[in-house]
């Protein structure tokens, strides 16, 4: 820290308890009282400098042979008034960056101008303001910290105005430009023209450049006012806020200890993770914090990690901050909802009346938030340009959209909060409808979330299963979902046969695409006849590869003859089943099911699939199912 030391004489003063003297041989002849400490000095050094000294001392001097004075608002108290009599007097001093605020302060509320002596406290502490500390980084904010004490006195002399901007300057300023270092810690010496010094020798080695942050934690011992004006002039001066948002996380990382508790080592501002405070912060002051913080971070997307926007928004929750600040948290959140993790969002409940375990309701604002940005910025994938392999269940599809992201994390979501007895059907359907249809190229996700909810739910009533069984879209299940839902016990019967319908045409579907590939597969075999030599090997695996084919093929074929002929069977009863009814016609137990079904996909074609077993149990299980369903509608004429 640089420092200028002010006077010739040797230290002339001692103090006894509360009290200073002054050692010259001569008795004092007036005593300045500041505060709980007394002065016992002589009138000519203190009168000869100060304006002020000398209408009070001619004040007291009256009538009185005991001259004494009271100072009560001294900036910087005692301590300032002894370095004060100390330049009165000409006693070496050292004037600092941590004192030099203190002094300027104190000299002009004592009126200590050029007209009470040449080279006086005000000019000698503005030159040193001026041409050493606001040139220098640390000692700017050293100079700035200490204004918060005499907050008044320094904005009347706009002291505090130039420390900030000086500060703002430097730090919108690339040091590597200059070769001054930043850090009195922060490395090695350098020369002027910014190489490496060893003992005042230059190395001619390069330092290493400083990152944009380097400032970042300096700036995070300024108290929250002085930090609020620091940032504005920043943000005034054109840095980016990528670098202003990271300096406003930093400072909060340092004082809201609740936002380092879920921040994993993974975290790339681990290495400017804060100190951990003696004694946090006390509640309301965390508060006042938070809401500052929401005014001053940018409405911007992906300036702050999606992560630490949720820890300030759990944060918020926990302190009841103001709602529009829990708010605003929400819809920053919603900006960028696409690089959430499934763990950010189980969120626990923080209110009182404590009905799911998850905050719920919290999520469908974020994601009502996000789907309004989405629909402004166009970033929405419509119906009409889906594949229609995409459609009916292929999973080979173009990179993921961000909305198809947040199809993908909700559904994970809705399966986590699934298991919650306290969870509402309206509430998960809410949830669940919000995502847009041509947001789930699949909808496995969303199967296995409502799987989960009818199992911990098994109260419902059918027509609630029914309507919560609405949401997906059978045709777009993969064929493992639909092997897995058409042996489902909780789905509705009207559902199960939905996915076996289903099922058998994504089942046609492959079987086209085997013999698409059969054929590729022969004409190859045809051009490459004619060699040989090296290449008969690789031949030979081709051969075995498109024998295992045909075969895998064959088996497909007799598996789809079984299962069309258990579907004709199936038609007959029904239809039986509807004679009884008085419904004479396919067409309106068709209806009934929900979907239409063309008479020839019932009829003995070509197909196959490749495990039988499990076909047949399927197939087993619908038609008990359908018995006892017909063995009740009998019961009830």
């Amino acid at each position: 820290m640089a420092c200028m030391k002010l006077g010739s004489k040797t230290d002339a003063f001692h103090r006894q308890g509360q009290a200073w003297f002054c050692t010259t041989g001569l008795p004092s002849d007036i005593v300045v009282e500041v505060g709980e400490m007394s002065f016992h000095l002589h009138k000519f050094p203190l009168l000869s400098r100060s304006g002020i000294m000398e209408r009070l001392i001619s004040e007291a001097s009256e009538g009185e042979e005991e001259c004494v004075i009271n100072i009560p608002d001294i900036p910087g108290g005692a301590k300032t008034f002894e370095l004060v009599a100390k330049f009165c007097y000409g006693v070496k001093f050292e004037l600092t960056a941590s004192n030099v605020v203190y002094l300027r302060c104190a000299a002009e509320h004592l009126e200590m101008t050029e007209e009470y002596g040449e080279d006086n406290l005000i000019t000698q502490t503005e030159a040193f303001l001026n041409q050493v500390v606001l040139r220098n980084w640390k000692d700017s904010l050293k100079a700035l910290q200490t204004c918060d004490d005499i907050l008044p006195h320094a904005e009347e002399l706009n002291i505090t105005k130039r420390c900030i901007e000086s500060l703002a300057t430097k730090a919108s300023t690339d040091p590597n430009l200059f070769g001054w270092p930043v850090k009195e810690h922060g490395g090695p010496m350098q020369s002027p023209g910014g190489s490496v010094l060893w003992n005042g020798i230059s190395t001619g080695a390069r330092p290493k450049k400083s990152s944009s942050d380097w400032w970042y934690e300096d700036v995070s011992t300024l108290s929250l006012p002085l930090y609020q004006r620091l940032i504005s002039v920043m943000e005034s001066r054109g840095i980016k806020q990528e670098i202003i948002a990271g300096s406003i996380t930093f400072y909060a990382k340092k004082y809201l200890p609740g936002l380092n508790r879920r921040q994993g080592t993974s975290d790339s501002s681990t290495r400017l993770a804060p100190v951990s405070l003696g004694s946090p912060p006390s509640e309301e002051d965390q508060k006042l914090l938070l809401e500052e913080v929401d005014r001053l971070l940018p409405f911007q997307k992906r300036v702050v990690p999606t992560k630490l926007l949720f820890g300030l928004l759990r944060t918020a929750m926990i302190l009841r901050a103001n709602p529009s600040c829990i708010s605003n948290f929400e819809k920053r959140i919603g900006m960028q909802l696409d690089q959430a993790t499934l763990e950010d969002l189980l969120m626990p409940n923080f209110s009182y009346s404590m009905e799911t375990l998850y905050n719920v309701d919290c999520v469908q604002r974020i994601l009502d938030h996000f789907l309004a940005m989405d629909q402004i910025t166009g970033g929405g994938v419509s119906p009409s340009s889906m594949d229609d392999g995409q459609l009916i269940g292929s999973p080979a599809g173009p990179s993921l959209t961000p909305i198809t992201m947040v199809a993908k994390l909700i559904d994970g979501y809705l399966a986590e909060v699934a298991p919650d007895v306290n969870l509402k059907l309206p509430k998960f359907q809410a949830l669940a409808a919000a995502v847009p249809e041509y947001a789930r190229p699949l909808d496995d996700g969303l199967y296995r979330a409502i799987d989960i909810y009818l199992k911990s739910h098994p109260w419902l009533a059918e027509s609630d299963r029914e309507q919560l069984c609405r949401l997906m879209d059978c045709q777009k299940l993969s064929l493992e979902a639909c092997t897995h839902a058409a042996q489902n016990e909780r789905l509705p019967l009207r559902i199960v046969v939905q996915v076996l319908f289903f099922e058998q045409l994504q089942l046609r579907t492959s079987i086209a695409g085997c013999f698409l590939v059969s054929e590729n597969l022969d004409g190859s075999r045809q051009l490459r006849s004619g060699f040989t030599g090296s290449n008969e090997g690789g031949w030979a695996t081709t051969v075995r590869e498109n024998q295992v084919l045909k075969v895998g093929m064959d088996n497909m074929r007799m598996r789809v003859s079984e299962l069309e002929k258990e579907c004709s069977n199936m038609r007959q009863e029904i239809e039986k089943l509807g004679r009884v009814k008085g419904s004479s016609t396919w067409g309106n137990v068709s209806k009934k099911f929900g979907f239409k079904i063309k008479s020839q996909m019932c009829s003995a074609q070509e197909g196959s699939v490749t495990n039988q077993h499990n076909g047949n149990e399927k197939v087993e299980k619908l038609k008990e199912r359908h018995g006892k369903h017909k063995k009740d509608s009998v019961k009830d004429e």
